[in-house]
């Protein structure tokens, strides 16, 4: 895959998560005052923490998806966008146009799930 088009997916990513992030947060700050503006009874409470849980997830996968943005944008810095973070083979572009941020071959994600992130 060609430098310009590998910038341009990756910060179309970055723009995406760094989006939705944003508007997470929104929701935080909203729900936190909603919540302290109309105490309710404890069904409301396991409610809002089962909401404040979710939430919190969310933003954790957000971050991790933003780290690796970070990832990708270096690879490219380096000249290594497109090959795969363990083996150095080229990663098809159809996966990149899917998957900007893939870090490996469909065969080696696949492993690399079921083994875990040693």
């Amino acid at each position: 895959m060609n430098e310009p088009r590998a910038r341009q997916l990756v910060a179309r990513e970055r723009a995406r998560v760094e989006s939705m992030l944003a508007e997470l947060g929104g929701e935080i700050r909203a729900e936190g005052s909603l919540q302290r503006q109309q105490p309710g009874d404890s069904g409301d409470a396991g409610s809002a923490l089962e909401t404040e849980s979710v939430t919190v997830a969310l933003a954790a996968d957000l971050r991790e998806q933003l780290a690796a943005v970070g990832r990708a944008e270096e690879r490219i810095a380096r000249g290594v966008y497109g090959r795969s973070v363990e083996s150095g083979i080229p990663i098809p572009d159809d996966r990149l146009e899917a998957e900007p941020l893939a870090e490996r071959t469909i065969e080696e994600q696949r492993l690399y799930e079921q083994r875990g992130p040693n």
